[in-house]
C-alpha cells in the first residue's frame, strides 16, 4: 500500500523546535545561564497555551461542556494559537472524529491501536486525512461562532505573532532576548506539544479503567499533572459532556478549578456535569464484569457469579430509591412545600444515603470474599 505524502512543515517544525530545546536550550544555559525570570515566564506561557487548549479546544469547543463570556473565548483563542495546534475548529473537528470512532484505525485520526508513535505525534507527519482535512461538517455550530471563525481565518499570522512577539517581547523587558527566545519560544512549545499530545498517546496506553473497558482511554493521575487535569481520559471518553475530568475533590484538574472559578466572575456558565447515580452505575458495572470474569473459570464459578449479581441489583436498586427521594427533597425544597412535609422527605433522603453507604460496604466485602 502506498504510504500517504509526508507533511515537511510538521515535520521540520517537530523536529528542529525539538533539536534546539534538546541541545540549543541547555548549551545556552551553560554559556550564559538563565535567571528566575526565565524559569517564571516558562512556566507562566506554558501554563497558559496548555490551558487554552484543555479549557478552551477541549472542554469549550470540542465538547461544549459550558458556555464562555467572548472575551475569554477570545484569550482562549489567542492562547491556542500560541499552543501551536493548528485552529480550534479543525483542532475540534479531529477530537470529535476521534471521540466518535475511538480505536477504529479506518477512522480515528489518532487511533491508539495503531501505536504509541502513531497516536502521539506520527499521525501528524503523514497526510493522512487527505481530501477529508478541510472538512468541518461536524463542527457546523463553531462555524458560527464569530470568535472561532475569526481564528481559523487568521490562525497562521496569529500563530506567528504570538510565538515569537510573546518571547520577544519578554527578550525586550528582561534584556535577555535569546534566552527568551529559547525557553518561552521553543522550549515551551516542545514541552506544550508533547504533555498534549500524551493524551492522545499514553493516556490510551498507561492506567486504568474504572468506568468503561469499551475504549482504550485510562484514567492516570501522573499524566493529570502533565496535561492540566486531562488525564482522567477513561472517565471523559464515557462521560464527554462532562466540564470536569478529575471529579473527586482531591484529583488534579486545574483546568475545572479554571472553569468553575471564572463562573463566579460570570466568564463561564451553564457548566455540564453527570449525574452522581450514572457515574457510580459505571463504576459497580465495571467491578462487577471484573469480578465475574475472574469467576468464570472456578468449578463453583457459577454459584459466586450469581451471588455477585444478587449483591450488584440489590446496590442498584438502592442506588434508584436515594436518587428518587433527593429528587423529591429537592423538588419539595424548591416549591416552598410546608417545613414538616421538606423535613420529612430529608430525614428519608439521609436514611437512604446511609443505607446505600452500608449497601457498598457489604458489595465491596462481596468481591472480596469471592475472590
Amino acid at each position: 500500500m502506498k504510504k500517504a505524502p509526508i507533511l515537511w512543515t510538521n515535520v521540520f517544525v517537530f523536529l528542529s523546535t525539538f533539536l534546539i530545546a534538546l541541545i540549543g536550550v541547555p548549551l545556552y544555559g551553560y554559556y550564559y545561564g538563565y535567571g528566575i525570570e526565565h524559569l517564571v515566564a516558562t512556566i507562566l506561557t506554558l501554563g497558559f497555551a496548555g490551558m487554552s487548549i484543555t479549557v478552551g479546544y477541549h472542554r469549550l469547543w470540542s465538547h461544549k461542556t459550558y458556555e464562555a463570556h467572548p472575551a475569554l473565548q477570545f484569550i482562549l483563542a489567542l492562547g491556542g494559537a500560541f499552543a501551536l495546534q493548528n485552529s480550534a475548529l479543525h483542532w475540534s473537528s479531529d477530537h470529535r472524529v476521534h471521540h466518535k470512532f475511538v480505536d477504529q484505525n479506518d477512522k480515528d485520526p489518532y487511533s491508539a491501536k495503531k501505536g504509541f508513535w502513531f497516536s502521539h505525534i506520527g499521525w501528524m507527519l503523514r497526510d493522512y486525512q487527505g481530501q477529508n482535512y478541510g472538512n468541518y461538517d461536524n463542527c457546523r455550530d463553531l462555524q458560527k461562532n464569530k470568535i472561532v471563525m475569526w481564528q481559523h481565518k487568521h490562525y497562521l499570522l496569529l500563530a506567528i505573532l504570538t510565538n515569537f512577539g510573546i518571547p520577544i517581547a519578554l527578550g525586550l523587558i528582561f534584556n535577555d532576548l535569546l534566552g527568551m527566545l529559547l525557553t518561552v519560544g521553543v522550549l515551551r512549545l516542545v514541552l506544550s506539544h508533547h504533555c498534549t499530545f500524551f493524551i492522545n498517546s499514553l493516556a490510551h496506553i498507561w492506567g486504568t479503567q474504572p468506568y468503561t473497558d469499551k475504549n482504550t482511554a485510562k484514567d492516570n493521575g501522573l499524566l493529570a499533572f502533565l496535561t492540566y487535569g486531562e488525564g482522567y481520559h477513561n472517565y471523559h471518553h464515557i462521560f464527554e459532556s462532562d466540564y470536569r475530568n478529575g471529579i473527586r475533590w482531591f484529583q488534579f484538574d486545574p483546568s475545572k478549578w479554571f472553569i468553575k472559578f471564572c463562573s463566579f466572575i460570570g466568564l463561564t456558565k451553564n457548566l455540564r456535569t453527570v449525574p452522581f447515580e450514572k457515574i457510580q452505575a459505571a463504576k459497580w458495572k465495571m467491578q462487577k464484569f471484573r469480578k465475574e470474569s475472574q469467576l468464570l473459570n472456578l468449578a463453583n464459578g457459577q454459584e459466586l457469579i450469581k451471588t455477585v449479581e444478587r449483591e450488584y441489583e440489590q446496590l442498584v436498586e438502592r442506588l434508584k430509591l436515594l436518587v428518587a427521594a433527593q429528587r423529591e427533597y429537592l423538588s419539595a425544597k424548591k416549591r416552598n412545600a410546608p417545613k414538616v412535609t421538606i423535613e420529612e422527605l430529608k430525614i428519608s433522603y439521609q436514611q437512604l444515603k446511609t443505607q446505600l453507604a452500608e449497601q457498598q460496604r457489604l458489595w465491596q466485602q462481596t468481591l472480596l470474599k469471592v475472590a
